[in-house]
């Protein structure tokens, strides 16, 4: 049994069955997200044996590199797997390394979001973007006329389903009115649970919840009861954090990222803890006083 079988499985739009534990390509670049990275044999060996693992979903972004972290999924797995699912996103526009007190510009105009596309297709060598997200709406183009673009590209068979990042209820249900959208992936761990009505949201209809920053525990990873439930399940607080991600709904698909084959297979071990409703509830009660 590969080892991503043991996390069960989600069927994106309700029909693109992926393993709910997956891979998320942001760092698979230089420093800042910005840049190719220092061993590119490195980050192709490590998309290879995610593959190994059972990795079958895969998510990246146009802004990543920019291009670098697409480019190299198809210089490592290209031609793909049958079964690999390829999520990419599209709405930023970066000029420069990662700064967190310069806001990333966004771009949800039509001619950015076509302009986004093609280059995604081309550089992961595809015909067609099995999920497609926006990654972020534009405060200036109301995300229903973006929606619309995106409706336009899935009935051109450009993309085949929809997703948004970093949205709120009412945003979804604004943008559902438009299409259906299959995915929305926020910020979600242990120690951020601030979009907790969005997750219930999401379970509620069916849509992939995708969190970003999962293994982001902070304070918690050093937590008595983190400490407790570690010496039992001989596991590590970061597959303590996901195997917990797992387990809260079944509509969650995991990405963690990282540059190392071994944080990779530690991450993927994931799978293999099990976390019985008393650790769920101790792990719940550290989120509301983190």
């Amino acid at each position: 049994m590969l080892a991503t079988s043991k996390s069960g499985t989600f069927r994106i739009g309700g029909d693109i069955p992926v393993h709910r534990m997956g891979f998320g390509a942001m760092r698979l670049t230089g420093p800042g997200i910005w840049g190719p990275p220092a061993d590119e044999d490195n980050a192709r060996k490590l998309l290879r044996r995610a593959a190994e693992l059972g990795v079958d979903f895969i998510d990246t972004a146009d802004v990543y590199g920019p291009d670098h972290s697409e480019r190299l999924i198809r210089e490592a797995l290209h031609p793909y797997p049958e079964k690999l699912v390829i999520a990419t996103k599209a709405g930023l526009v970066r000029t420069e390394p990662y700064n967190p007190k310069r806001p990333i510009p966004k771009n949800g105009s039509e001619a950015h979001i076509r302009k986004a596309l093609e280059g995604s297709l081309r550089k992961l060598g595809v015909e067609r973007i099995d999920l497609y997200q926006l990654h972020r709406i534009d405060p200036e183009i109301p995300v229903e006329e973006t929606m619309r673009v995106f409706k336009a590209l899935r009935d051109e068979g450009k993309i085949r389903h929809i997703g948004l990042s970093e949205v709120g209820v009412a945003e979804i249900e604004r943008a559902r009115k438009v299409v259906e959208i299959a995915t929305v992936q926020n910020l979600y761990n242990l120690a951020a649970r601030q979009h907790e009505e969005v997750l219930a949201y999401c379970e509620k209809h069916g849509i992939g919840f995708m969190p970003f920053y999962p293994l982001d525990a902070g304070k918690l990873a050093t937590s008595e009861a983190m400490n407790d439930i570690v010496r039992r399940t001989k596991a590590t607080p970061a597959q303590v954090a996901l195997a917990w991600l797992l387990k809260k709904a079944p509509v969650m698909l995991l990405i963690p990222g990282t540059a190392s084959v071994e944080h990779l297979e530690e991450n993927i071990g994931a799978c293999d803890v099990t976390l019985t409703d008393a650790d769920m509830a101790a792990l719940e009660r550290l989120g509301k006083v983190a």
